[in-house]
């Protein structure tokens, strides 16, 4: 699938295994790639097939945010040209699909490309091309390392640091308990496995009796479940994509398992995660948050609520607002006009990076309160906080303070 309509975004690209350059240089009288008088050309990649394609609304949400970026004037005078295509969630489609907008529609950049596994096979390539690689749709730990990899940067709080506060609830709230852990088999997945390593070190093994794991391209993870209630745990930790978490919520529920149960933040979206489970099998599950629950009565009066419900109302009418996706993709986006903005008039690559790297401590729109984003040349993480939250009848229940990483 291909999306493109002329607005504002970013994205990603393809592969190669050659080493990232260690330093930025500043291009003296080159060439603006993907920039002309008229318009920025943004990249971006997304599953909107396979089994992460809920994940896909990202897409939809960027195309409809820099269509009113362009309606109100563009960026400097220049439309955005935002070209979002599928990969399906498959790294050698990413590939594809990423030297295809690198090389032959000669993007700017590439913004919120999504998936640790398939920004992983372009990760290498981004870097080797001097390509902005901007504020991924993952938070694997690896996205920070501003040495190895200048062109790439993250935004959200890393899976491992999500996973240390897990794991630190746990051992609060269930010290002597039995604990089982599912993740995927990949990058993403490891990362909660580390976090909570971390935590436990060697009684990692005594109190984490199971751990079992499950690929992205499986059918179905119902077998894992029954094995990790068969193994005695009290606890469960799910660190997985929407589709595999529901189908754990479902079939613990159905097999009479009832574990304390903590599930990746990834996973949190009502619309893509708990309608499908059922939401009367997820009460008692708990997750952590950055963003504002649509869902959450707390904030339905908050201005920022009020701006992205008009935005929705207006540009993405047929938009599921109980789906925290779009609250996600409307403030990464925010973050990505801030640093559009900063460029002035010099759209250059280098400089497009060097903005992405120097972003003042910012409240973004939809970001619980008290919480901003900043990055540093030598720090790739714009957002470093988080909040546990429970599921409780027909929303998520924030609850214990905001937690730094």
């Amino acid at each position: 699938m291909k999306r493109r309509t002329v607005l504002a975004g970013l994205g990603l690209a393809g592969v190669g295994g050659l080493a990232a350059p260690a330093i930025i240089r500043p291009a003296m009288g080159a060439t603006v790639v993907g920039v002309t008088k008229t318009e920025i050309k943004i990249g971006h990649i997304v599953p909107y097939s396979g089994n992460a394609s809920s994940y896909g609304v990202g897409g939809r949400s960027h195309s409809a945010f820099f269509k009113r970026v362009n309606d109100m004037g563009g960026v400097a005078g220049r439309k955005i040209n935002f070209i979002s295509l599928d990969d399906g969630y498959n790294p050698a489609k990413t590939v594809e699909q990423a030297r295809r907008l690198v090389e032959q529609e000669q993007v700017a950049f590439l913004f919120n490309p999504l998936g640790t596994p398939t920004n992983t096979a372009i990760h290498r390539y981004m870097n080797q091309r001097k390509v902005p690689h901007l504020f991924l749709a993952t938070s694997a730990d690896k996205w920070g390392d501003y040495k190895a990899f200048p062109w790439t940067i993250g935004y959200a709080p890393s899976y491992r640091t999500e996973a240390q506060i897990y794991g630190k609830y746990i051992k609060q709230q269930r010290p002597n308990a039995k604990a089982a852990l599912i993740y995927q088999n990949d990058d993403f997945g490891k990362d909660y496995l580390h976090g909570l390593q971390d935590v436990y070190g060697k009684d990692f093994d005594k109190t984490f009796i199971k751990v079992v794991t499950y690929e992205a391209s499986d059918a179905t993870v119902d077998s894992q479940v029954v094995t990790m209630k068969d193994s005695g745990a009290e606890v469960l930790v799910t660190g997985a994509i929407p589709k595999f978490s529901a189908q754990v919520i479902r079939k613990a529920f159905d097999i009479g398992w009832k574990p304390l149960h903590i599930m990746s933040n990834v996973s949190a979206s009502i619309a893509s995660t708990i309608t499908p489970a059922g939401p009367e099998k997820a009460e008692g599950v708990i997750t952590s948050q950055y963003l504002k629950d649509p869902t959450d009565p707390d904030f339905k009066d908050a201005p920022d609520m009020k701006e992205w419900r008009e935005f929705m109302a207006k540009y993405l009418p047929d938009g599921d607002t109980t789906d925290a996706n779009y609250v996600y993709a409307y403030s990464v986006a925010t973050l990505m006009h801030i640093v559009l903005k900063q460029c002035g008039e010099d759209f250059s690559r280098e400089n497009i990076m060097k903005q992405a790297s120097n972003v003042k401590k910012v409240a973004l729109p939809l970001l619980l309160p008290n919480m901003t984003a900043a990055t540093t040349p030598t720090d790739f993480r714009p957002l470093k906080q988080l909040q546990l939250a429970r599921w409780k009848k027909d929303t998520w229940e924030r609850f214990g303070d905001i937690i730094g990483a």
